[in-house]
């Protein structure tokens, strides 16, 4: 049996501020916007935390059957590559939380949905199988930025919004987008300090594609449009609306310089601060909103 550390370790708490914060940021502008309801919010929290566990799950089992994980990676303990956890045990794993993500969706839209939902969740799903198996892997073929953007950014802040009677606009989308770019900045910075190691077993990440340096002018865009993209509701809600975008591209420098000055196991602990800089930045937002 292994050991819960092992479980923990595999579903990356360093990167799971990242589905919690689109949904968090969503709550925000229902406050703003007088739609806030709690219960569909705290449901949708739920829905995205086992999602992204379950993916991360998917992304170990299948990298591991795929032979794409090797043992001694630059990267945090994989589980199962290093014999911690059996591949069915992992398997079992993903298809029982990506279970429970299911069952919550539906109970979501049933309670607060409308029927198109149903399909939006089922790709939702889809999504969190197809970044890391099915016939065009999203993760092997430089995709996975753009799959953070619409799973970690669009879906979960548009539809959290929806779910508590918001509606809908091309500045919602806006909004979202700028909170996707952010969390696939996280990816960027996995990627960064993995292209050694994907490149070695034929993984085509944006990383490898590209290469280092254009990442890490991708890595610094992404933070100041995603600051652009979502500044207007900050403007709408305060007078001082300006500190907190102009603090967190303050710190989002301050990683940058981080990214490009570090290689490897280094990189680890960026990854976390990378993550929680878009949770703080919407945890803000959110508490901007309650006291506006």
């Amino acid at each position: 049996m292994p050991k819960i550390s092992c479980w923990i370790e595999a579903m990356r708490l360093r990167t799971l501020p990242v589905s919690l914060a689109g949904v968090i940021y969503a709550a925000g502008l229902g406050l703003a916007t007088w739609h806030f309801r709690l219960i569909p919010a705290l449901l949708c929290l739920l829905f995205a935390l086992l999602a992204q566990i379950a993916s991360n799950f998917a992304n170990e089992y299948f990298d591991y059957r795929d032979g794409l994980d090797r043992p001694g990676r630059e990267g945090p303990r994989r589980g199962v590559t290093e014999g911690d956890i059996t591949p069915r045990a992992m398997l079992t794993a993903t298809l029982a939380t990506l279970s429970a993500a299911c069952i919550t969706g539906i109970i979501i839209v049933a309670l607060f949905g409308e029927w198109w939902m149903y399909p939006a969740g089922i790709a939702v799903a889809l999504g969190v199988m197809a970044y890391s198996t099915g016939p065009y892997p999203l993760s092997r073929h430089a995709l996975g930025e753009l799959a953070v953007i619409i799973f970690f950014g669009i879906v979960p802040v548009s539809l959290t919004y929806l779910l508590m009677g918001g509606h809908f606009g091309w500045w919602l989308l806006a909004l979202a987008a700028g909170i996707g770019l952010m969390g696939a900045n996280v990816l960027v910075v996995n990627n960064y300090r993995d292209i050694d190691d994907d490149r070695a077993v034929g993984k085509r990440t944006l990383a490898v594609v590209l290469g280092r340096r254009p990442m890490l002018w991708i890595y610094i865009a992404n933070g100041f449009l995603a600051a652009i993209l979502t500044i207007a509701p900050w403007l709408a809600i305060s007078a001082a609306g300006l500190i907190v975008p102009c603090v967190y591209l303050i710190l989002h420098c301050l990683l940058s310089y981080l990214l490009a000055s570090r290689s490897g196991r280094a990189l680890n602990p960026l990854l976390g601060m990378t993550a929680m800089l878009m949770m703080l930045y919407a945890v803000a937002f959110l508490i901007s909103s309650l006291m506006a």
